[in-house]
């Protein structure tokens, strides 16, 4: 008896949301010197769901990696933005 409830318990629960790890490249402007990065990093690393953060100031990019399921590239090129560097998705 223990394990049909258990079983109904499993098949009735509501799905639970299969979150994927993404990596997203940003490109970043207005980083002008060597500590722009760091603004750009915790601002991002701030978002809820960013696992990990680089920032390339040569190259001017941001490279994240995010749980999908918890946020998404606006959020994250909103952050960049909101610290002063406008973000877009580089493809």
């Amino acid at each position: 008896m223990r394990r049909i409830a258990i079983m109904l318990a499993i098949t009735l629960a509501p799905t639970a949301v299969m979150a994927a790890e993404m990596t997203v490249t940003l490109a970043v402007e207005d980083m002008t010197c060597a500590t722009c990065p760091i603004a750009v990093r915790t601002a991002i690393k701030g978002v809820d769901g960013v696992r990990d953060v680089k920032v390339d100031f040569a190259r001017k990019i941001a490279i994240v990696v995010f749980d999908d399921a918890r946020t998404s590239v606006g959020k994250l090129a909103e952050a960049s933005r909101n610290a002063g560097f406008p973000a877009t998705r580089k493809e």
